[in-house]
């Protein structure tokens, strides 16, 4: 095995329409069953991610992403295909390209994963010539493999156009980057604990190493690593990665959260400025409500206009990115990919378009740093005095407000003192005599009314319940609260914007 195989890992993801054959090919390749859940052996499809390593001809071992191929299941597609380096696309020979096959074609592009192979599947049933030129339409010069899984035909040279593709891409190790992992699995082991598992984005995690989970902030500590159910010391970025987390229970993470080095210094954000690839037929109005999938979390979303391809996402839950980051953005009703595109800034604030913006804006699209602020004059009064820092229980209870976002827990379900703090602070503000918001999330909520207002003239508790994708309580308690802070007042059933 070759230094380059084992410094740098990548992973492949499947693609495709479903009854294609995906999940039968990974088997033929790996020997492993990727459907691991009774209904989905009941039912003869893949409802979730599977997992399975694959063995090259060189030696290089791949981890695989198996994904579900069925229109209902694109979102966990979408969270699979994420962190993946290179694809599979398997097309049936007797259907050729189908509805899925264009819509995982159109994810992959938004996600920049340009490299992979196709598999023409079911060779044995029909001609696959007329499939593959299908697929040559699809993916210009992209290599074409016939295949029969049950047969074994088409196998080794498969395997190989895999192996080709592979030798050309260098591989997340090979950048610098602290630890990064996006989750798609919780679990819980006898005698071990909780587990998580995802593929390492970026860095390497190691036992004992010390974590942050995000959007809660919560700190825990690497008691196991493992790759492909084998512990190791230490994985590397590209790998699909499982660890066993200490003083963490499966109640405490969910899919979506990220596990984090401290030093990468990720935080969760309501506001993100990206540079989006949408093709003009699919190209959203100003303010039109769209689905935004980044790392295995996803969210409802406002768009708006910069100029050209820049715009601003504006969050309904937080997302935890990184500049250059890829994202994928969704049609929500029709449900259909729209394109995807590249985080730009992160941590934005509420702006609209214009000229410095927009150069702001190409310059970090071309990896050019900010430039630094301008210095202040020296002050002849004394320099403010900085306000405290919050204390551990304050700073775990904003990220859980900033995780629950539009749907807070009752004051009662907080912890009095840190509740205090964050009011304090002014990061928590009250909304009715039961209820805190993050004052990122009360932001969010305004800008929602003040939309809805303009639009209709008026808002109401149904109108912003389904605006925000809320219930009737959280609705009906933000309305009254933008009636008392003078925001709207209420006219019948109605609540219009003051002037």
């Amino acid at each position: 095995m070759t230094g380059l195989t084992s410094e740098f890992p990548l992973t492949l993801g499947t693609a495709g329409h479903i009854d294609h054959g995906k999940t039968a090919l990974i088997a033929a390749l790996t020997g492993h069953d990727t459907d691991r859940l009774p209904q989905e052996r009941a039912r003869g499809i893949s409802i979730e991610l599977g997992y399975a390593p694959l063995t090259l001809p060189s030696g290089r071992r791949l981890s695989v992403v198996d994904v579900p191929g069925h229109e209902r299941f694109v979102r966990t597609m979408v969270a699979g295909a994420t962190g993946i380096d290179l694809f599979l696309m398997v097309i049936a020979a007797d259907d050729g390209v189908m509805p899925q096959t264009r819509e995982h074609a159109a994810v992959l592009r938004g996600l920049d994963v340009r490299r992979g192979v196709v598999a023409i599947s079911k060779a044995d049933l029909l001609d696959p010539a007329a499939a593959a030129g299908e697929a040559q339409e699809l993916f210009e010069g992209i290599e074409v493999v016939p295949v029969c899984a049950p047969r074994g035909e088409g196998l080794d040279e498969l395997r190989g156009a895999l192996d080709r593709v592979a030798a050309a891409l260098p591989g997340r190790a090979a950048s610098d980057g602290e630890a990064r992992l996006h989750v798609d699995r919780v679990f819980s082991i006898r005698g071990a604990g909780t587990v998580v598992t995802g593929t390492l984005w970026s860095g390497a995690i190691g036992r004992g190493d010390t974590l942050v989970v995000l959007p809660q902030g919560r700190r825990t500590r690497v008691r196991g690593v493992e790759v492909h159910d084998a512990a190791v010391e230490r994985a590397s970025a590209g790998q699909r990665v499982a660890l066993n987390l200490v003083g963490l229970g499966v109640d405490q993470l969910r899919r979506g959260d990220v596990v984090a080095a401290p030093a990468a210094d990720l935080r969760p954000s309501y506001v993100l400025d990206v540079a989006l690839e949408l093709p003009d037929a699919l190209r959203p109005r100003h303010g039109d409500r769209v689905q935004v999938h980044h790392g295995t979390r996803e969210t409802p979303a406002r768009v708006a206009e910069l100029g050209g391809r820049f715009w601003q996402l504006r969050l309904e839950q937080p997302l935890v990115a990184a500049g250059g980051d890829r994202l994928v953005v969704r049609r929500i009703a029709p449900p259909d990919t729209l394109g995807g595109g590249i985080v730009l800034d992160p941590l934005a604030r509420k702006h609209g378009p214009g000229r410095d913006t927009l150069a702001r804006l190409e310059r970090l699209s071309r990896g050019e740093p900010e430039p630094p602020p301008p210095v202040a004059p020296a002050a002849v009064e004394s320099p403010p005095v900085s306000p405290p820092p919050l204390s551990p229980a304050a700073l775990e209870l904003e990220a859980e407000l900033l995780a629950a976002g539009l749907a807070p827990p009752l004051d009662s379900e907080l912890p009095a003192d840190a509740l205090a703090e964050l009011r304090a602070a002014g990061r928590a503000i009250r909304v009715g005599r039961t209820l805190h918001y993050h004052r990122d999330a009360l932001a969010l909520a305004e800008r929602q009314v003040t939309a809805i207002g303009q639009r209709h003239g008026s808002v109401t508790i149904a109108q912003l319940r389904d605006e925000l994708g809320t219930s009737r309580k959280f609705a009906q308690a933000l309305l009254e609260h933008f009636d008392a802070v003078k925001i709207t007042r209420r006219v019948g059933d109605a609540h219009v914007l003051r002037s």
